[in-house]
């Protein structure tokens, strides 16, 4: 903004924008543990969930060291997604990103006015819908067994009729041909997985792995799906995650369901500048 931050000086620290009408009573306190929780009104059936902050936590000096501090940003954002999902029990949300502020109440309100009708359009298309999430854990050397497996099977008569040398030849070359097709195996289950469950919802985005490097047992996370699906379909979406792990778990991949979330992947872009 072009001024100098005064030392104690406040913003408003922004959870989530919902239906001011279903939010009727606010407890607890922001993510800093001590200011309490308040709901800003804004024009027709608008609200944000708000709570006062230094600013100089998120801003100026010292600001970006303690943003990659997990012992002082880890309670912080657990704290952030309770507040979010105990409000997503009484209204559809749009959830703000960790550490959203506004500079003044003036500035919320105005910002409220300016993007109400995507924002009121966002709450209306998820209020009986969630975000569920869907990771994928791959048990790389079960995953290669299993094609090894699968191939000698199918090759059995052709390779008991070899001779044992050549039959020992052609075991080594089936091993060493499954490592390499591991990759489009896992290409086209996934594909397939994917195609599958969203029949099912109404939207669906891929996120980037957070862990990329395998454990030393050699599982790893190889997708990290968003789902936004009705309260109605949950029952039919889990039968069907159970069904592809029924197929996919003795293979060495799982499928991982969490949820129901905030739908926070799936947020208009409404350009929600930080305060500075």
């Amino acid at each position: 903004m072009g001024r100098k931050m005064e030392q104690n000086q406040k913003a408003l620290y922004l959870f989530c924008f919902a239906r001011s009408e279903f939010v009727r009573e606010l407890n607890g306190t922001g993510v800093d543990g001590h200011h309490p929780l308040l709901l800003i009104r804004g024009t027709a059936d608008l609200g944000a969930v708000v709570s006062e902050e230094l600013l100089e936590d998120y801003c100026g000096q010292g600001a970006e060291l303690r943003m990659q501090d997990l012992g002082w940003i880890g309670p912080r954002a657990l704290r952030h997604e309770s507040v979010v999902e105990e409000v997503m029990r009484h209204s559809p949300v749009l959830p703000a990103r960790f550490g959203t502020l506004f500079s003044s109440r003036e500035g919320l309100t105005e910002f409220m006015d300016k993007h109400h009708d995507a924002i009121s359009e966002f709450l209306t298309q998820i209020s009986d819908q969630d975000e569920w999430s869907v990771k994928g854990v791959l048990d790389r050397k079960l995953a290669t067994q299993a094609l090894i497996s699968a191939r000698a099977i199918a090759q059995h008569q052709q390779l008991a009729a070899l001779p044992p040398g050549r039959r020992y030849f052609e075991e080594r070359q089936g091993r060493a041909s499954a490592e390499k097709d591991l990759g489009r195996w896992l290409h086209e289950t996934c594909r397939r997985g994917a195609s599958d469950l969203m029949k099912q919802t109404s939207d669906f985005c891929e996120r980037p792995l957070v862990l990329h490097e395998p454990t030393e047992s050699g599982v790893e996370f190889v997708f990290n799906w968003a789902f936004l699906l009705s309260r109605s379909a949950v029952p039919a979406f889990r039968a069907q995650i159970d069904e592809l792990n029924a197929n996919h778990e003795p293979e060495g991949l799982v499928f991982k369901l969490s949820g129901p979330w905030p739908p926070y992947n799936f947020v208009p872009p409404l350009a929600m500048a930080e305060a500075a």
